[in-house]
């Protein structure tokens, strides 16, 4: 009786150490047909049965020309099975090669042979007004508008997308763009964008290439410059916004109202509010803190990578200091001539 309860136990001992360590199946579930230049697309490994074992480690092969645009997949679990999603770019024409890739978990190490996709140019009608992006699907989170100079505005949008190349973005007729603080989170990418747009224009019209609904999706963004809209957290305006003379002329407002309080009433409260208000309100008149900036430095019309030199400075000068965005500086050249340089065209001595 004895011996039948050992041999029991043993039995399902071992049984368990079999289910445990049973091998699991390691194959593509997903690999696209064909992709457009430039897109974003997923690449989807699903492990069979893979519910009860610690997860693999994937390994892309090194020497390949193509790698996910991320180390770490998505992963997503279904019963049992697990399914990991990496993303990849289409970053040529013609046809793409997913690398060769190496999983290797607690029992043995897998093998997935390479995989090649076509690649082929999408072709937008010039009336779609297609800014370059591919996503599964796109959404301004927000938008903001200030005056940049005399004739134009400067617009932010804060973008989100799935599966998306927010980084060619580019809004056709614009006058200057590009992108800011990208990150990517497995397939959502987020963003800003801004640009540059004559002031007459109250609304742009621009569309992004969906690639669930296979069609071309129009988004709509007002321009038009409105006080309460103005990019005060933003401040890559040149002139000075609206927001900041509401500002002055607000605390100017309280400094009156909290002088003639003291004096109605002898509160020194109302004193010592009026010395605050009116302390907040000297600085907006101190004057601008002064740059020096080396001969011959570009002065950029953005604070971005990769924005339009307007000019260059002619000779080594002072300047008045604006704002500070980044690595840039915020000047005025020369009388309403202003935009932006670099921290390392500043004099070094």
């Amino acid at each position: 009786m004895i011996l039948r309860r050992l041999f029991a136990a043993i039995l399902i001992l071992s049984l368990g150490a079999v289910a445990l360590f049973a091998q699991v199946e390691y194959r593509y579930s997903y690999l696209p047909k064909k992709v457009y230049l430039h897109q974003v697309f997923p690449v989807t490994v699903l492990a069979v049965d893979a519910e009860r074992h610690r997860p693999p480690t994937f390994r892309f092969d090194p020497d390949a020309t193509l790698h996910p645009l991320e180390k770490r997949p998505l992963k997503v679990i279904n019963g049992n099975d697990i399914f990991y999603t990496f993303y990849f770019k289409a970053t040529q024409e013609g046809s793409i090669r997913i690398p060769r890739l190496w999983i290797q978990d607690e029992v043995r190490t897998v093998t997935l042979p390479e995989a090649e996709i076509p690649v082929v140019t999408l072709e937008a009608p010039p009336e779609d007004r297609f800014c370059g992006v591919i996503a599964s699907d796109f959404k301004i989170r927000n938008s903001q508008v200030s005056t940049f100079d005399a004739k134009n505005n400067l617009v932010y949008l804060n973008v989100e997308a799935h599966e998306a190349n927010l980084e060619d973005m580019q809004i056709p007729g614009v006058l200057e763009g590009g992108v800011e603080k990208l990150r990517r989170h497995g397939a959502l990418a987020t963003a800003e964008y801004y640009f540059v747009i004559p002031a007459n224009v109250e609304e742009i019209r621009f569309s992004y290439y969906n690639s669930i609904k296979q069609q071309f999706v129009l988004l709509r963004v007002s321009t038009a410059y409105e006080q309460k809209t103005v990019a005060a957290q933003v401040d890559l305006n040149p002139k000075e916004s609206g927001f900041t003379r509401l500002k002055k002329y607000t605390f100017i407002a309280l400094s009156l109202f909290f002088l003639l309080m003291f004096i109605s009433s002898r509160d020194f409260f109302y004193l010592i509010l009026f010395f605050i208000t009116l302390a907040v309100l000297v600085t907006f008149y101190l004057p601008l803190k002064k740059v020096c900036v080396e001969e011959g430095a570009p002065l950029y019309i953005l604070p971005i990578p990769g924005s339009t030199v307007g000019m260059h400075i002619e000779e080594r000068t002072k300047v008045p200091l604006l704002h500070r965005y980044k690595n840039y500086d915020k000047i005025e050249y020369k009388h309403g001539i202003t935009g932006w340089i670099k921290d390392e065209d500043l004099c070094k001595d």
